[in-house]
């Protein structure tokens, strides 16, 4: 969504994760994705690098509004939230505690961006920024697990949800792309023409 905001033109190389390519390992180390290789010596192997490096290099307003505070929160999502999505997501690989306690676990969560959004549009004002777009993917998936728990108990967060959801950036990049043959080059996204 940012590439996609901030009009930047990719080779975009979908991949299937259970058959990495020795590509992406030639590029990055960890052998993780999203990658973003802007040169031979600009790899950026991060989600919110990648969103950062957009920021910085297209002008998105994005972080106009406290940027210690959306970083701090977004990394506690990514560390804390991610964690307890994952076993809420995939319970049945762990046994050590219910359903319900991972749904609970997550709920704590959700409850503070709930809160975030009672009078706000978005997470930190009436405007898009940073935190909204990094933390969209965790909530939409939390959502997806019980959806009707979901709106039931979250009814800001919901609407904010279903907002970016239905939003033209959100669309314009949701489009199935082949898997990269290994030979050619991957497809080239002019994100300036969307």
């Amino acid at each position: 969504m940012a590439l996609a905001a901030g009009e930047v033109t990719i080779e975009h190389r979908e991949i299937i994760l259970k058959d990495r390519p020795e590509a992406l390992h030639s590029i990055s180390k960890k052998g993780t994705v999203p990658v973003l290789s802007i040169d031979s010596s600009t790899i950026i192997d991060e989600s919110l690098d990648i969103m950062i490096w957009v920021i910085d290099h297209c002008s998105l307003d994005w972080l106009d509004y406290d940027k210690n505070m959306q970083l701090e929160i977004i990394k506690v999502n990514d560390l804390n939230f991610k964690q307890r999505l994952d076993k809420y997501k995939y319970y049945d690989r762990h046994p050590e505690s219910s359903y319900e306690f991972y749904q609970e676990e997550c709920k704590q969560f959700l409850l503070r961006y709930d809160s975030l959004l009672e009078s706000n549009s978005f997470l930190c004002g009436e405007k898009i920024q940073c935190l909204d777009i990094a933390i969209f993917p965790f909530i939409r998936q939390c959502a997806h697990i019980d959806s009707k728990w979901f709106e039931k108990e979250f009814i800001n967060l919901n609407r904010w949800l279903e907002s970016l959801k239905s939003c033209s950036l959100f669309l314009s990049i949701m489009h199935k792309l082949p898997i990269w043959n290994q030979r050619d080059q991957g497809i080239i996204i002019n994100y300036n023409n969307l």
